[in-house]
């Protein structure tokens, strides 16, 4: 069976056993399983939330047999006060969240497809949130982040603090310098952003750029030749402060990077 096949199958299987419970009311596929199963794999997870009525999100929180009414369960997880991780017997792994009607307005998320609703009692513009998505920084403020982030990164790396040294770079510096480059650069057709984060599918929207990622993470003992990397890349999107660059490359040097 093709894993597309199979992922939405489970989902269909998951809203017949929710439409036998008179206290659900929807079940709503969020990510590849929602509005783009076209990105479906063999290596996607199903990720969803479960609408039940007033009242009723305790019990469905606490008691996972809804779940395990469409696969068996080898593993679940409760990371939220809403939801879990959970892992079906077959390796499908699951995120998903429950909520109470009066609860959604509050919820950001990316719009998702309806696999089952109780039509007269969820208007299908519940499928969109009420919060609207995270707004997209102006590029001023991605240098000016990412500029700070190599600063402290360099500094935390010099003091031995080596695992907080490569976050600073390699996470939160890099993450700055894709955005930059998802708003300046082309996207490969079909290929969708994830509006919560850049890094999903950064490869596969930017595929001229696998070589560049190697060279902004090449690991935590090469964090200081990360931070150029990533230096010289702000610097193809801005003029930099020739203050800032010099402390940054002065902080590389001090580390043993390569100039």
């Amino acid at each position: 069976m093709k894993p597309a096949e199979h992922l939405l199958g489970r989902l269909e299987a998951l809203a017949a056993a929710l439409a036998l419970r008179p206290d659900a009311l929807a079940l709503l596929a969020l990510g590849s399983v929602g509005r783009e199963p076209e990105r479906i794999d063999a290596w996607s997870d199903l990720d969803f939330f479960v609408i039940v009525r007033p009242g009723a999100k305790a019990t469905y929180v606490r008691e996972l047999d809804w779940l395990a009414a469409a696969h068996p369960i080898a593993w679940a997880f409760r990371n939220t006060a809403d939801g879990y991780k959970a892992l079906m017997a077959d390796g499908v792994l699951c995120e998903f969240a429950v909520f109470e009607p009066q609860e959604l307005p509050g919820v950001p998320f990316a719009p998702g497809r309806w696999v089952w609703r109780r039509e007269d009692e969820v208007p299908e513009h519940w499928a969109t949130p009420v919060p609207p998505l995270p707004t997209a920084q102006p590029a001023d403020w991605r240098v000016g982040e990412a500029l700070s982030n190599l600063l402290v990164g360099l500094q935390r790396y010099l003091r031995g603090e080596r695992v907080a040294a490569m976050r600073m770079v390699q996470v939160y510096a890099m993450d700055r310098v894709m955005e930059l480059i998802d708003a300046a650069e082309p996207h490969a057709p079909g290929v969708s952003r994830d509006p919560f984060t850049a890094d999903r599918r950064f490869e596969l929207r930017h595929p001229a750029r696998a070589s560049d990622v190697r060279r902004w993470a090449p690991g935590i003992d090469r964090t200081p030749e990360a931070a150029l990397a990533l230096l010289d890349e702000l610097g193809r999107h801005q003029a930099l402060p020739e203050a800032v660059a010099a402390r940054i490359r002065a902080l590389a040097a001090q580390c043993g990077a390569p100039q």
